[in-house]
């Protein structure tokens, strides 16, 4: 049976070996434990845990963003990852369905949750849940404003399309 619950510093190395599995190799436990309490503390976000077996299998984080142009929010899927064994089982239908309902108690009309075009297996899982592909109606544009931010080395594992 999977449970899910709020984060907890104390997940802060099953987070980081899930993040490795998302593709994102380059996260030191303290690194990720901190990141874990400024998450805890931010008023208009949540990360997740998928627990089985009282085993750490998946997290989710999801953020609320104000519109400007009109009234409520819209909520991003900032990450989302189950372990690769637990694929397939529901676990990740069950984090995106929490945090939809932690989006919508933040006051968020619409979600969002994006994946690198290389994630073909993603897609139709997104696709499952009613989320729609706007990439033909929607470009967009990541700019480093810190040297070094958006890591090469993660980016050239996700080729732009020709």
């Amino acid at each position: 049976m999977v449970s899910l619950r709020r984060a907890r510093q104390d997940d802060a190395a099953d987070v980081a070996a899930l993040l490795v599995e998302l593709g994102y190799p380059d996260n030191e436990v303290d690194a990720v434990e901190q990141r874990l309490a400024m998450w805890a503390r931010e008023p208009a976000g949540i990360v997740l845990v998928a627990q089985l077996n009282g085993r750490v299998v998946g997290t989710v984080a999801v953020t609320a963003i104000p519109y400007l142009e009109r009234e409520g929010r819209w909520g991003r899927i900032v990450a989302l990852v189950v372990s690769a064994e637990c694929r397939g089982q529901g676990v990740g239908r069950q984090l995106v369905e929490a945090a939809e309902a932690a989006a919508g108690d933040l006051g968020c009309v619409t979600m969002e949750v994006t994946s690198a075009r290389g994630r073909t297996e993603s897609h139709p899982f997104y696709r499952s849940l009613g989320y729609q592909d706007w990439a033909d109606r929607s470009t967009r544009y990541l700019k480093d404003l810190v040297p070094g931010a958006l890591s090469r080395k993660y980016g050239a594992r996700f080729p732009a399309s020709p």
